[in-house]
């Protein structure tokens, strides 16, 4: 095991293009921290120049007490699960799982030993003797976790692992990577574009884009205090409402209506760097689940939110709760990185990039009904509010 060290590691290419800019980060010993963003961020680069597959153009890079920028991937003690399984069709699983060791001239009855290990914690001993021909996806990509586990590295390094299983087996070996992972105890970088993945495995996540570190920290810090416009619409399913609006004191006006801050984002507002301008546009943010039917508030709790009236435009029942979608009058929020979450992830997944849409999570119990009016209420403590040019936070706490 290893602490990480990025030190303003930079990756540019020989035409200028800075794949990485200048990214710090440090990756506690024993830690498994999450790299997500949209195609194209670099957060595959900085898993490969943690490989020794890439060069680093600028800073230093260190596992545990090392220097490692010019180290050959062979000498960093680190262990890689590839987006395919890279097994070999002709060998068992036995001998997949345990073919690094005897490259390196590891004692056969040591090999046995530590295969059988792993087997173990993969649940993979009813299958040493089957060729990959003969397993299902699942247990193919165990077997590639295997064949790193064996080696006893300091560092993993997971490169998507789980994009080629279907949707269902992806959240069973979710759960599988997470146990792996706690019971080896080793320090894992782990590289994704699925934020559901980013916020159910890692004790951090590090969000990326266009090469730059936007935030890092535990799924639920930036979840409940994103640092901008981009890091609040990539995290969270569905993703964030957007609304464009504007300040006048302690009023935020809405296009669904005007709403009194709270005395908790009022201070934030005040203490920021412009010390709260009387009127300013800004972009308004909401999460689907800070809206509900108003007919399952609790009256004690009306005082804290706002309440009005849409007409739905949509209803999805998913049993346990039911997203709601409704229209309303007034400009879309436009800002930059709205509209390259929207390229990512398609405009209609982005509430507000397209159209003037957006989408709450109801009690399951909800009546409300495509084409109706309903009565929905708001809770405006968690209204989150951005700068439209620079897209950063204006309400984060502290």
């Amino acid at each position: 095991m290893a602490e990480i060290v990025l030190d303003g590691v930079t990756k540019r290419y020989p035409d200028g293009t800075e794949a990485v800019k200048s990214l710090n980060l440090d990756i506690a010993d024993g830690e498994f921290l999450i790299l997500v963003g949209p195609s194209g961020c670099g957060k595959s680069t900085a898993l490969r120049m943690l490989a020794g597959l890439e060069d680093i153009s600028e800073g230093e890079m260190r596992i545990g007490d090392k220097v490692v920028n010019d180290l050959a991937p062979k000498d960093r003690d680190i262990a890689m699960v590839f987006q395919n399984y890279a097994l070999y069709p002709h060998m068992t699983v036995r001998e997949n799982m345990g073919f690094a060791l005897k490259l390196a001239k590891v004692d056969q009855a040591e090999i046995d030993e530590k295969v059988g290990q792993a087997a173990k914690i993969l649940d993979l001993e009813n299958h040493l003797d089957r060729k990959p021909a003969n397993l299902s996806g699942g247990q193919r990509q165990r077997v590639a976790m295997g064949r790193a586990i064996v080696r006893d590295p300091s560092l993993f390094l997971m490169d998507e692992p789980l994009s080629n299983l279907d949707a269902k087996l992806r959240v069973q070996m979710r759960t599988e990577v997470s146990r792996i992972q706690s019971r080896t105890g080793t320090t894992t970088v782990y590289v994704t574009h699925d934020q559901t993945e980013a916020m159910t495995l890692g004790d951090r996540v590090a969000v990326m884009r266009l090469g730059e570190l936007q935030q890092v920290g535990t799924p639920k810090e930036l979840y409940d205090d994103p640092v901008n416009l981009f890091v609040a619409g990539f995290i969270g399913s569905p993703a964030m409402n957007f609304f464009s609006a504007t300040i006048d004191g302690n009023v935020v006006h809405l296009p669904i209506g005007d709403i009194a801050l709270s005395d908790e984002i009022h201070a934030r507002m005040k203490a920021g760097s412009d010390g709260g301008s009387a009127t300013r546009t800004v972009i308004a943010g909401v999460r689907p689940e800070d809206f509900e039917d108003a007919a399952f508030v609790d009256r004690a709790h009306h005082a804290g939110g706002y309440e009005f009236e849409a007409t739905i435009d949509m209803v999805e029942s998913m049993g346990s709760e039911i997203y709601a979608y409704f229209a309303y009058e007034g400009e879309s929020a436009r800002s930059e990185q709205i509209a390259e979450l929207a390229a990512d992830a398609g405009a209609s997944e982005v509430p507000g990039a397209e159209g003037q849409q957006a989408v709450t999570r109801l009690n399951p119990d909800s009546k409300v009904a495509r084409g109706e009016r309903a009565r929905l209420w708001l809770d405006s403590t968690k209204l989150h509010l951005f700068d439209p040019q620079s897209g950063k936070t204006l309400t984060r706490a502290g």
